[in-house]
């Protein structure tokens, strides 16, 4: 058995600041920023090997999706919505559960908000946030 691997039960996701922050609820999936570098071209007629040369370009934070189930009472669930309606950037954590001592901090505007109904299904819904700025993984031993 790996000692190493965590469970993922607890994690949260979170919009606003810090003191008023609402947890968005009935979340079964949360992804990370999925963060990315573009490169430069720099070769020049003298690089060696006939081999393209690249320097580090803009750092993109990416999107952070999550879904679960639907809520309209949820508090968390109503503040992305008016996140999405409003076009605002917004506060964001996401949280893994306290044995782990991380968490991820980042400015993002919702992009996408909604709903599925499906025959054998429960209800869902799907969020999808744009990272603004730089994302901040915090890591407590």
């Amino acid at each position: 058995m790996n000692d190493l691997a965590k469970r993922a039960l607890g994690t949260k996701l979170k919009i606003g600041p810090s003191a008023s922050a609402k947890a968005i609820g009935s979340l079964t999936s949360i992804s990370s920023p999925s963060m990315s570098q573009e490169t430069i071209d720099v070769t020049t007629l003298d690089s060696a090997g006939e081999y393209r040369e690249f320097i580090g370009g803009f750092k993109d934070g990416g999107e952070v999706s999550a879904s679960g189930f639907f809520d309209p009472q949820d508090e968390g669930q109503a503040a992305v919505y008016a996140a999405l309606e409003a076009s605002t950037d917004e506060d964001f954590t996401i949280e893994f559960p306290a044995a782990m001592g991380a968490k991820w901090d980042f400015k993002g505007v919702v992009t996408a908000y909604q709903t599925t109904a499906e025959l054998e299904e429960a209800i869902g819904f799907e969020i999808t946030i744009k990272v603004s700025g730089k994302p901040t993984l915090t890591i407590t031993p």
